[in-house]
């Protein structure tokens, strides 16, 4: 992608997230159901450490139930948004471990920082940063774990790249994101909804696979692989029927992977 284009992404990301973190901290309104956003996401109402006030519905799996988190681990997320895998990750390290979330919305920072306060964790931050240029040292974390969010990032492999450097010698990532099979119609691809709703942004899966393995990662493995189908009303909702029309001719498949690693 041009740079023009890279930053054209992500300032829609930005956009598109930081309006549904405001939203969700208020009083008069609420995006955390709007359906491009949660229609590929899994209930995480089971998982110990879960808190409603930071689920905006904007994953698209489960990563830490697969991160193989230890009592006293150091744990990044990437793409924290309102917090809500750390605060999952947490119950899985305890009071010793260490939880850092990034992301680059301001106001999903504030957010998050609002959550942690009402839970009362002193073991917790949120750092603003974009995760091509992490604001971390290197060798800080245990394990990173993002949910639905590479995908989202234009330049995949410094996010990975960057994801390997904060990685201690050893240490794992468990990520879960979206990528597809099959082509997705050049048109499509500038969706402003489709992009910030994970599915516009996403790669095949064998070239995402080959980005970790050109990194350096090893151990390299798809720990879960979920179909997702978008919804005919919402393709209405977004698409013209012309676009509809190639998005069906395309025959695309669209994936919710969780995927592992080790540096």
């Amino acid at each position: 992608m041009e740079k023009k284009l890279l930053d054209k992404a992500k300032e829609v990301v930005r956009e598109k997230y930081a309006s549904i973190a405001v939203s969700s901290s208020s009083c008069c309104g609420d995006d955390r159901r709007n359906p491009e956003y949660s229609m590929i996401g899994e209930s995480y109402g089971s998982q110990d450490g879960y808190v409603k006030d930071a689920d905006l519905n904007l994953g698209c799996g489960l990563p830490v139930e697969f991160a193989q988190i230890k009592e006293g681990d150091t744990v990044v997320d990437l793409g924290s948004g309102a917090g809500n895998d750390v605060f999952i990750a947490r119950a899985e390290t305890g009071a010793e471990g260490r939880l850092i979330g990034v992301d680059f919305t301001e106001e999903m920072i504030a957010l998050a920082r609002k959550n942690a306060i009402k839970l009362g964790y002193d073991n917790v931050e949120f750092v603003q940063g974009d995760i091509e240029q992490m604001p971390l040292e290197d060798e800080t974390a245990d394990v990173v774990v993002s949910n639905c969010v590479l995908n989202l990032v234009p330049d995949k492999k410094q996010a990975y790249r960057e994801t390997y450097r904060i990685l201690k010698p050893g240490a794992h990532f468990s990520i879960s994101d979206v990528v597809v099979e099959g082509a997705i119609p050049p048109d499509l691809k500038e969706q402003a909804e489709l992009y910030a709703g994970c599915v516009t942004g996403s790669i095949p899966l064998n070239e995402y696979l080959s980005i970790l393995e050109e990194v350096g990662f090893r151990d390299v493995e798809v720990q879960k692989k979920r179909q997702i189908d978008l919804p005919e009303s919402l393709l209405e909702e977004l698409l013209t029927p012309s676009q509809r029309e190639r998005y069906h001719e395309a025959d695309l498949g669209i994936f919710s992977i969780t995927v592992f690693g080790r540096k």
